[in-house]
């Protein structure tokens, strides 16, 4: 996907390294499929840490923007508010909040886009929009998107994701 939103962009793929059913996850979640705010807060340093360096080892020029779907996204949005330095930009596919509570950190205007979708039965009804309201309080410029789709990225999650780009990756 990130070939399709950013051809020119240099691409980091990272894989999470918690063994699943499905294949890799960023953090372990409850048997009721609650997030364990814990492990994903002790994961996170190291992480970052791994971007950090990935970073330099390949000579970015820039901040990475960050792409996740799902258990991604939502890792993706835990280091954005424990790591606000981190990421130029972040776009979010069927994310929730990785903490119930709010950090300290500031965003200072870290755009972000959350897409949802309404049928989509993995998550809550408002699981996006709380993401994006305490974004929106952590000092971020959020965009927020709900599509009538459940839990899977569609072409006009690729459309509307491609157009929020442009003008963040020149």
């Amino acid at each position: 996907m990130a070939s399709e939103l950013a051809p020119e962009a240099a691409k980091l793929g990272i894989r999470g390294t918690v063994a699943t059913d499905r294949g890799y996850a960023f953090f372990h979640r409850f048997p009721d499929r609650r997030v364990n705010e814990a492990d994903i807060a002790d994961r996170a340093p190291g992480l970052a840490e791994f971007i950090d360096v990935a970073c330099g080892r390949y000579s970015f020029d820039r901040r990475p923007i960050a792409i996740g779907f799902s258990n991604g996204a939502i890792m993706a949005a835990a280091l954005l508010l424990t790591r606000p330095d981190l990421f130029a930009a972040t776009v979010l596919f069927r994310p929730l909040s990785p903490f119930t509570h709010d950090l300290p950190h500031r965003l200072n205007r870290t755009p972000v886009l959350i897409i949802d979708g309404d049928r989509d039965s993995r998550r809550s009804p408002g699981d996006g929009l709380r993401l994006a309201e305490r974004l929106v309080g952590a000092g971020a410029l959020v965009t927020h998107h709900v599509l009538p789709v459940g839990h899977s990225i569609t072409a006009e999650d690729r459309r509307i994701a491609g157009e929020w780009l442009q003008p963040i990756i020149g």
